[in-house]
């Protein structure tokens, strides 16, 4: 017995000297997991998206389907189930409409986009590809830093997608670029392969071979290698509406008084329509009107029969 305490007390001691050096030299361990499901409701396309994302995030885990669409207080106990510091929940709403909710649970804050322009992977055949696994790059454009609520988006976004070294089913390497730009208001992802071609060799690709021709002549050294960006998808615009304090609820502390719901746009093609009809309607009443009025319909009224018609000099 004397033997076993020894033993644990002398790796115990090891571990606290270990972890006291890990602490003194000022490294801290990237630990973020991220929660993906989506609610009932969702089409293909809204669940093809789905599966795009988790493929690039190796340090994603997949759920099944919420069955509630207003308590949504109970992703954090989800997320903490699955020991996950990161949510992102597709909400679909009439078969149409998809957002996107990212919190951090479990004290916040929760950010709402608005998804719209969705194309996958498959849907458009992009000729890139990367390692499944691979960690990506992230590039954001400097007008996040413009606005607060840009800035806290941006932190938000780095977060989720960015896979941390050493995480658990991703690989140590680089070969992929995603890029968040802002315009009219949105947030516009793209996913970029990287590729790496010597100077003297030819792309097969017409425009990245341009691009490599014209960094060759620029390069002094032969031996340099040459980047062109291969788009791999998926793709999509967000519109922010709504950022809350805290995880799925508490105050809102930002929203964008630009944003319209789809349901209101769809609401106004209607009326448009409808007063289109409601013109054509009015229209036809008149011309019925008209008619009657000149005598030229029977049913609403007769014309005045002269004293030359035959029907009276040969009655």
């Amino acid at each position: 017995m004397a033997a076993v305490y020894k033993s644990l007390s002398r790796t115990n001691r090891e571990r606290e000297k270990k972890d006291e050096g890990a602490t003194s030299s000022g490294v801290r361990k990237n630990r973020q997991r991220v929660l993906i499901l989506s609610s009932r409701g969702v089409t293909y396309r809204h669940r093809h998206l789905l599966n795009d994302l988790h493929c690039l995030l190796p340090h994603s885990r997949k759920d099944a389907k919420l069955d509630t669409k207003t308590k949504l207080y109970q992703l954090n106990e989800l997320a903490d189930l699955y020991n996950c510091n990161n949510v992102l929940f597709f909400e679909a709403r009439k078969a149409k409409d998809l957002y996107l909710w990212i919190s951090k649970p479990p004290n916040g804050p929760t950010v709402k986009f608005h998804l719209q322009n969705l194309h996958t992977m498959e849907e458009l055949h992009f000729p890139g590809n990367c390692l499944k696994g691979s960690r990506p790059v992230l590039s954001f454009d400097k007008r996040f830093e413009e606005h607060a609520h840009w800035r806290l988006i941006r932190e938000m976004l780095g977060q989720v997608f960015g896979v941390p070294k050493g995480a658990r089913k991703s690989k140590p390497f680089v070969d992929h670029v995603m890029g968040f730009s802002i315009a009219d208001g949105r947030i516009w992802v793209r996913c970029y392969q990287i590729n790496e071609t010597e100077a003297g060799r030819k792309n097969p690709s017409a425009a990245a071979a341009t691009a490599a021709a014209a960094s060759a002549e620029e390069s002094t050294n032969p031996n340099e290698h040459t980047l062109s960006l291969t788009e791999i998808g998926p793709r999509f615009v967000m519109t922010p509406t709504i950022v809350q304090e805290s995880s799925f609820g508490g105050p809102i502390i930002y929203q964008n008084k630009e944003f319209v719901s789809p349901n209101v746009v769809r609401a106004e093609i209607r009326l448009r329509k409808a007063g289109r009809y409601r013109r054509r309607e009015e229209e036809k009443v008149e011309r019925v009107l008209k008619k009657g009025e000149l005598g030229l319909r029977t049913s609403i009224g007769a014309r005045e029969r002269d004293e030359l018609d035959d029907g009276v000099l040969f009655a």
